[in-house]
């Protein structure tokens, strides 16, 4: 079996309905590359808001593509807040518990 049969041993239910999702995220995974690559360029050109407008436009549709919703992505940065409040909380701790010890010696 060619290369060519096996895209016809598919029935045409199986094609009807795989292909437009497939398609569509071809087309959204093409559509990413672009604006990876524009953001790029305006980066090296120091058009900082227009990047920080495109990052946002990426990750919609990075979220998109992966299927995460903004629910998702909510619960994940509320996660990740409270983990960096804690592990800084216990930094703290740590260092207010230990002297500190000095930044340079003196070498004779």
């Amino acid at each position: 079996m060619g290369r060519g049969d096996r895209c016809h041993s598919f029935s045409q239910v199986e094609l009807t309905e795989r292909t437009p999702v497939s398609h569509l995220d071809e087309q959204l995974q093409s559509v990413l590359e672009t604006l990876e690559e524009c953001r790029r360029v305006l980066g090296e050109n120091q058009v900082r808001e227009t990047v920080e407008l495109l990052s946002i436009v990426i990750l919609d549709l990075r979220m998109k593509l992966k299927g995460v919703d903004s629910v998702e992505l909510r619960a994940l940065c509320d996660e990740m807040l409270r983990t960096t409040a804690s592990e800084s909380a216990s930094r703290s701790k740590q260092t207010q518990d230990q002297p500190r010890r000095p930044l340079l010696r003196v070498v004779k």
